[in-house]
Parts: C-alpha cells; sequence; structure tokens
C-alpha cells in the first residue's frame, strides 16, 4: 500500500531515533551525539553514532547508517510497510487501511481466522505437554536435554492420543467444519468423519517471520509411522517459502545463517546459543527458501547429517545457495551424526571450532569427489585430478581459480603448476576459460579518478546541513542540476527545497531513499564531522575550490550533449565559462 511521504514524515518524526535505538543498544551521551557498541557488527569500542539534531545514525566502524526506518529495517529485518506499522503503533497514529475489492476482503478475513486457529492451536498444545496426559513427550523433550525456557521459547507442545482432540476443542470456538478442514489441522472423510491430522506427538509450531503460527511438524511417541509429520500445504503454509526458525534466526545478529535438517538440530543449535540456526521443512533446499536466506545473510554454513543422504542433500542445496548469490561452506560433523548429537558429545566450544573450520563448497564437493575414486591407482588418480581441473574452470575469475588450484594443489600433494597447466589445457580442449591475458598499461599515463569531483559534491552537501552562513552561499552561486552524480543531485535537490521553507531535516531527506546503501551513503554524509578551523579566507577557498569543480563539470557534460548546430546555445555556454573563471565565493 502506498503511504503518503507526509504521513510517512509525521511517524518518523513522532519516534525520536534515540528514544527508538536505546530498546536496542546501550547508549552513551558524547557531546552532541549518543554512542554506543555497534549492533550490526562486532566491535570491542564504541563507533556507533546516533543524532538526536539530525534524527540519523551511522557506524563509523562497518558503514551502517541511516534513519529510525532504516534502523528497524536492518535491525528486525522488517520490510518498510512493516517498520513504518511498529513505529506507528509505537506512539499511537493509526495508518490508513487499505481498501480491499469484495473478494480480496473475504480472503484477507479468511486468512486471518486461519492463523488465529493455528495460534488457538499452538497454545492448546502447549498446554497439553504440561498436563499429566503429556508426561510422555514432556520426558521425551527434557530427556533430549532441551530446558524449560527452550520448550517455552520455541512452543513446543503435545497432540493427544485421542484422534479428535483438537477438533472438539476448536469446534467449541464454533469454528465451521469447511475452515477446519481449510486450515489442514482437521482431516475429514465419509467413514471416519472429522479427526485430527496430529495425535499422540510432540509438536513443533512452525512459524513465519513475523512469529505467527502457520503449521506444525509432528514428532510421533511411539513405532507408528511415519516419524515426523507435517503440516499439509495450506493457504497459510508452503514449505517450500518457510523456514523452520527463521523468526528467531532473523534477529541473531550473526555474520552467517546456519542450515540445519530437522527441528531438533535447530533447536539445540539456538539453545547452545547458536541463535541463527535454521532448517528446511521436510523437503531439500528449495530455491525460494534459498533467496529468503538471502534476505538476512551473506554466508551459510550447511549441518546436513553426515552420512550419505546428508551428504547428497548438502551437494544439491550448493549450487542452489550460489544462484541465491550466498557462498555456502559445509560443516564437518563426524563423528557424530547431526548438530544435537555433536553438541551433546562434544560440547559447544567444539561446534564453533568446527564452524571455524567449515568447508567452501568447492573444497567440500572435491572431497566427496575424491571418494569415488582410489587414489593408490595411479590411472584413477589422474581421473581425478582430470575431473577436478573440468570443476575449476567454473571459476571465471583468475585470481579465485588460482586461489582454489593452490588449495588443491596442497592438500592433494600435486604440484601448483602441474595442475595450473592441467586446468588450462582442459579450459582450451573444451573451448572454456583460457589464460587469462593481462592487457598492459601505457607507461606514464593514468587514468583520472573522479574522486576530487565526488568529494566536492559530498563536501557541498554536508556544508549544507552543518553550517548556516555556508548553505545561504552555496545556494547564491551553485543550483542543484548541476551537481552530476545521482545520489549527490537527489540529496542537494532535498536539501534546496528544505531550505526554501526554512527547515533542514536530514531524516526526511533519508526516507526518500529506498535502498538500504544509499540511505548508508546519505548517513555517512551527514555524520562527516567538519573541522572549523582555518581563517576565513581559507574557509572561503575552500568553498569555491568545491563549488568551481562541480559548476566546470556541470558545464563540460553540457557542452558534451550539446548539439553542434546549436550555435546559440553554445554562446551561452561559453559565457557561463568566462563567468566561472571570474568567479569569487564571499560568505558576507
Amino acid at each position: 500500500m502506498y503511504y503518503p511521504e507526509e504521513l510517512v514524515e509525521e511517524v518518523r518524526s513522532r519516534n525520536d531515533i534515540v528514544d527508538v535505538i536505546s530498546g536496542y543498544v546501550k547508549l552513551k551521551r558524547q557531546g552532541n551525539s549518543y554512542v554506543g557498541l555497534c549492533p550490526f557488527h562486532n566491535e570491542k569500542s564504541p563507533s556507533f553514532s546516533v543524532s538526536q539534531d539530525k534524527q540519523v545514525y551511522y557506524c563509523f566502524g562497518c558503514g551502517a547508517g541511516g534513519n529510525v526506518f532504516t534502523f528497524l529495517k536492518e535491525y528486525e529485518n522488517y520490510s518498510f510497510p512493516e517498520a513504518l506499522q511498529v513505529l506507528a503503533q509505537r506512539c499511537g497514529m493509526e495508518l490508513p487501511r487499505e481498501e480491499y475489492s469484495p473478494e480480496a476482503k473475504r480472503q484477507a478475513d479468511r486468512k486471518s481466522l486461519l492463523l488465529q486457529i493455528h495460534k488457538e492451536a499452538a497454545v492448546h498444545y502447549y498446554q497439553l505437554l504440561k498436563q499429566e496426559g503429556g508426561r510422555q513427550a514432556w520426558e521425551y523433550l527434557r530427556g533430549r536435554g532441551l530446558s524449560q525456557e527452550t520448550i517455552r521459547r520455541f512452543g513446543l507442545g503435545y497432540s493427544s492420543k485421542y484422534s479428535n482432540e483438537l477438533y472438539q476443542f476448536l469446534k467449541k470456538k464454533a469454528y465451521s467444519d469447511e475452515l477446519l478442514k481449510e486450515s489442514g489441522l482437521i482431516q475429514m472423510d465419509e467413514q471416519r468423519g472429522a479427526y485430527d491430522k496430529f495425535w499422540n506427538r510432540v509438536m513443533f509450531p512452525i512459524m513465519d517471520r513475523n512469529h505467527r503460527v502457520i503449521g506444525f511438524g509432528g514428532r510421533v511417541m511411539g513405532d507408528a509411522k511415519p516419524k515426523y509429520l507435517n503440516s499439509p500445504e495450506t493457504p497459510l503454509f508452503d514449505k517450500s517459502r518457510n523456514l523452520y526458525g527463521l523468526n528467531l534466526a532473523k534477529s541473531s545478529r550473526k555474520s552467517n545463517m546456519i542450515i540445519c535438517e530437522g527441528y531438533m538440530d535447530v533447536i539445540a543449535l539456538h539453545q547452545a546459543g547458536f541463535s541463527q540456526a535454521v532448517a528446511s521443512l521436510g523437503t531439500a533446499l528449495t530455491e525460494q527458501q534459498c533467496l529468503l536466506l538471502k534476505r538476512y545473510t551473506n554466508e551459510v554454513l550447511i549441518t546436513y547429517d553426515s552420512d550419505e543422504a546428508g551428504t547428497k542433500a548438502a551437494l544439491r542445496a550448493i549450487p542452489l545457495l550460489k544462484e541465491a548469490g550466498l557462498s555456502a561452506r559445509v560443516i564437518n560433523m563426524k563423528p557424530y551424526k547431526d548438530p544435537d548429537e555433536f553438541i551433546k558429545n562434544l560440547g559447544v566450544e567444539a561446534f564453533q571450532e568446527r564452524m571455524d573450520q567449515a568447508s567452501s563448497s568447492f573444497l567440500f564437493e572435491v572431497e566427496v569427489l575424491e571418494r569415488s575414486y582410489d587414489l593408490g591407482d595411479p590411472a584413477r588418480k589422474t581421473e581425478f585430478f582430470e575431473e577436478t581441473a573440468r570443476k575449476l574452470l567454473a571459476f571465471t575469475e583468475e585470481l579465485e581459480r588460482n586461489n582454489y588450484i593452490e588449495a588443491i594443489a596442497k592438500q592433494y600433494g600435486i604440484g601448483y603448476q602441474t595442475l595450473k597447466q592441467l586446468v588450462e589445457r582442459r579450459g582450451m580442449a573444451l573451448g572454456g576459460v583460457p589464460p587469462v591475458s593481462r592487457p598492459r598499461q601505457s607507461a606514464g599515463r593514468k587514468k583520472e579518478r573522479p574522486d576530487g569531483l565526488e568529494n566536492a559534491q559530498r563536501l557541498i552537501c554536508t556544508w549544507l546541513i552543518s553550517d548556516e552562513g555556508m548553505a545561504a552561499a552555496i545556494r547564491r552561486y551553485l543550483k542543484p542540476e548541476e551537481f552530476t552524480e545521482g545520489i549527490y543531485r537527489q540529496v542537494a535537490e532535498k536539501l534546496y527545497e528544505q531550505l526554501d521553507h526554512g527547515s533542514c531535516n536530514p531524516a526526511a531527506v533519508i526516507s526518500h531513499f529506498t535502498d538500504t546503501e544509499e540511505q548508508r551513503q546519505v548517513a555517512a554524509m551527514f555524520h562527516t564531522s567538519l573541522k572549523q578551523e582555518g581563517t576565513r579566507a581559507e574557509t572561503e577557498k575552500a568553498l569555491q575550490e568545491a563549488i568551481r569543480r562541480v559548476k566546470q563539470n556541470s558545464l563540460a557534460a553540457a557542452i558534451e550533449q550539446l548539439d553542434s548546430a546549436d550555435m546559440a546555445g553554445l554562446q551561452r555556454l561559453v559565457a557561463k565559462k568566462r563567468e566561472l573563471e571570474r568567479l569569487h565565493i564571499s560568505l558576507d
């Protein structure tokens, strides 16, 4: 839904950024700002700064920055509408509701009822676990080493041994049979009538990233089959698009995510302090799940079971993770099967060591490939290196390819140059990647970098919000359209517009940008500390140099785009160029 800029700004202005961030970070006043340890990267000395005057934050360590909306989006992984809704509720504002068509309203109402049914069921299962009938399930969970706090945090429960107990409970809540069937929690047929999908099982509520129960997994108590059972596909639950534990893992603030096979692995890892663990839901990892992971991290650690099935699952997952833009490493669980078993036997520190030593996905693939060859047989060993060379051709960047050639040569005792030549011959034979030729640079010539122009535009934007006298002079001599770099031009346009109305609101400027990286750049601009040292003449000289550079570049761009037949336009630009040569900036 579209929200007017005025409404967004009102919500932002009613939520003081220091008050909001203080709920997540311990801040201490330092001069005109507040400082604390950055919540977006690990640090021991505070480099995270929050400006109450400007209503923006910036970390001088990792570059994270923005306004109060950016913070919630980054910290809580909210979308902008979600962040807006949270902040509106925080300050007691009610946002306008989207106008639904009759059919859309019917579907929204139905989804709301299905969510309500799942919430009622989750609470009911949790209560049954603590009753006498749930003793076996409770002892099972405690026997697996789970604390009462972990059981509560994950909302674990128990479904009664009576096959229609949940149905009877929900019918008393006045839900229709049609709705209960659609929820996937109740099944119906002509012979048995209505009966529960889950009974006599330990129950694992499956939540979406907003902590709403959308389905369940159940582990049977006894020898019945299947051992694990998941909710069917419903309007709420699509197992290919959700990950178990993501509602908790998304706020872990860790540098990676751990992907597991099962519920208990996720729960055991969270209890051990590895709160970034998630699991796919009874299926192999999907493309949609990888894209979901990409929203929260750039690196995934795979901890699938160490048996043959787990190895195959890891090999299937690696290309999907790469396609989603994620780097992947594989944790070695041996001699144990899974993370839960490993931690119980060797402890948390040993698991952290295995995480630190995790193999890159490519080296893991080569290690698995090695199992198919008898390296004691010279012919088979040659075949192994031939196949490895073919796999190395997947790296199109020469530096990365050579790094992996070096790692494999060291691991398998083959000369670096020998393996490198094999890769190049293999590439040429397959019409693949030939050796990369390096273009020669012309002696004595260096391409001029645009840093000076970019720095001039950045400096001028910073002056606009930091010094009234400088801002007045800048606006006399420079127009927003003379900024050529996109982000600086947009910032200048917004600041000129604000100054025309007698105000300066950096946080509102940040709201204009939707891209997180652009918000960081603008926040960095607004957090630049300008030294007020030097004489007035030196200040005027610095200002003149910056403005002259921007205007010169703007004129050059205009001349380049001018139609060669436009003599009048050319004369105007030549006149402007002469004016620029005589330009003298004064702060008076």
